[in-house]
């Protein structure tokens, strides 16, 4: 919960009652906190959903006006929590409801990825592979994005899988991209079609023996 405004109106409350006509005080005041409405803070199951979702920026600044930079700064920089980093740090990087410090942000988003965070290890990959905010780095991208890959990262996981087929990685990298393709779960039906096209590259770069035993793999 965002205590912060609740602080500023009691602080003010003295000053505001001792200019309220005679009897009307109590209701007033009742009246004044009921229509509060203090934004709460984000639970970490709800703010790792919206990162992943790419929503958090848009909530941070639209739903919530910017109501929660104080809390999102100390919990990035004082509790260290990898998601408010995370949060911290795009905003930040991109002046959302603060003025743009992009080297810092970068700086919070590696605090983040040194913490395992799969979105932050991610983000930076494809900052790095496009040259966002950066200078752009391949052989710094890779490793970034196939180790979100390998925490379970759906989004890195096809991410990973079209960077192989653009000459990233290695060819002993395509087995496990192929099967973290093959092993998505989803009811989205482009999604499994990018499955589908990424998996059929992939195989078309492997000994038809190696693409055998991975989809018996499969079976078990």
């Amino acid at each position: 919960m965002n205590y912060f405004p609740l602080l500023l109106l009691c602080a003010a409350l003295p000053l505001w009652a001792a200019e309220t006509p005679a009897g009307a005080g109590q209701t007033d005041v009742a009246r004044v906190l009921d229509g509060l409405k203090a934004v709460p803070l984000y639970e970490e199951d709800e703010l790792i959903l919206l990162i992943n979702n790419n929503q958090h920026l848009q909530r941070v600044r639209d739903r919530d006006e910017c109501q929660l930079v104080q809390d999102i700064e100390a919990r990035a920089e004082v509790l260290r929590l990898p998601s408010y980093q995370f949060l911290w740090g795009d905003m930040l990087a991109w002046g959302v409801c603060v003025p743009a410090e992009p080297r810092r942000g970068l700086q919070m988003m590696w605090s983040a990825a040194r913490q395992g965070m799969p979105a932050a290890l991610e983000q930076l990959g494809r900052y790095y592979y496009t040259g966002t905010l950066v200078q752009q780095n391949w052989e710094r991208a890779a490793p970034l994005m196939q180790e979100a890959a390998s925490l379970g990262f759906e989004k890195a996981q096809f991410t990973w899988a079209a960077w192989l087929l653009e000459g990233a990685g290695s060819p002993l990298d395509y087995p496990q991209a192929y099967l973290w393709l093959k092993q998505i779960v989803t009811d989205d039906k482009s999604k499994y079609q990018q499955a589908e096209r990424l998996t059929q590259g992939l195989a078309k770069r492997m000994p038809a023996q190696k693409v055998k035993e991975l989809n018996h793999q499969l079976l078990y």
